[in-house]
């Protein structure tokens, strides 16, 4: 619940302590915010920002291809690596609310879920009941204090650096979690998705080393088993469903075998 978190958010407009009354969160300098009713809160500094939020579908499809537990080894290694985090583990980017959920289950006192989509908050304020939920822009300064958060997770989503180094506390961690080029390979080809940089590793060094320094790194490689439901989901919940024509992606799923064999290949980075 936000009450969880509200020591550790900022105002959005000047960065200081927010306190809960009631169904507002105020600062001392008299901006507030207050709650939706479906229990996330928007710290967006006004009306612009710089990235483009999932949609309703995309939420609902998500919300159903995890919970049917095609990620589940994603989200137990996630778990794994986060044992010992004591305080608030922060999610970038986090959607539904699913991996902080699982992490919240063995490591942390709250957990912050930042997205910008309202509708994966709605789900994820109600994923743990140490969830807070707060829309805010992953590029923009985030709503949370200086060094407060031990743990800062970010799984397939957008990589701050320097505002990750900011609100990380002294020995915190980062937990990312990326795609290697196998991530989904077979629907790749079949279905022409968006694939998977080779170079992809590289890069996300390069970006996050001024601010942070790897120390750890985990393949993680399995098997799944989707219907021809589930892989429309797989194209539904991410990035190809704004670059899938509808018309070719419904004749390629068509000609899938059922169930169709996939390989999950991701990537678990500490840094620190």
């Amino acid at each position: 619940m936000l009450q969880d978190i509200e020591r550790y958010l900022a105002c959005p407009h000047c960065a200081q302590q927010l306190t809960l009354e009631g169904r507002t969160l105020r600062c001392a300098a008299g901006h507030s915010f207050d709650l939706a009713k479906q229990g996330y809160v928007s710290l967006l500094a006004g009306d612009a920002h710089t990235g483009t939020g999932d949609t309703a579908d995309m939420v609902a499809a998500r919300s159903g291809f995890l919970a049917a537990g095609h990620y589940l080894p994603i989200a137990d290694a996630l778990a794994a690596a986060a044992d010992g985090a004591a305080g608030l583990v922060a999610d970038l980017g986090a959607g539904t609310g699913y991996y902080l959920a699982h992490v919240l289950q063995r490591a942390g006192s709250a957990g912050a879920a930042l997205d910008i989509s309202k509708y994966a908050l709605r789900r994820a304020a109600k994923a743990h009941p140490r969830i807070g939920a707060v829309v805010c822009d992953a590029w923009r300064p985030l709503p949370l204090r200086d060094g407060c958060a031990d743990l800062v997770l970010n799984v397939f989503a957008p990589r701050n650096g320097p505002e990750i180094r900011r609100v990380l506390s002294p020995g915190g961690r980062l937990l990312l979690v990326s795609p290697t080029s196998r991530h989904l390979r077979e629907l790749v080809a079949e279905l022409g998705l968006l694939s998977v940089d080779e170079d992809k590793e590289r890069r996300i060094e390069e970006k996050l080393s001024p601010w942070l320094t790897r120390v750890d790194r985990v393949e993680v490689e399995f098997r799944l088993s989707l219907s021809r439901a589930d892989a429309a989901a797989v194209v539904a919940m991410g990035p190809n469903a704004w670059h899938t024509d509808g018309g070719r992606l419904a004749a390629a799923l068509a000609e899938l075998p059922e169930p169709v064999e996939v390989t999950g290949s991701v990537q678990v980075a500490t840094y620190r």
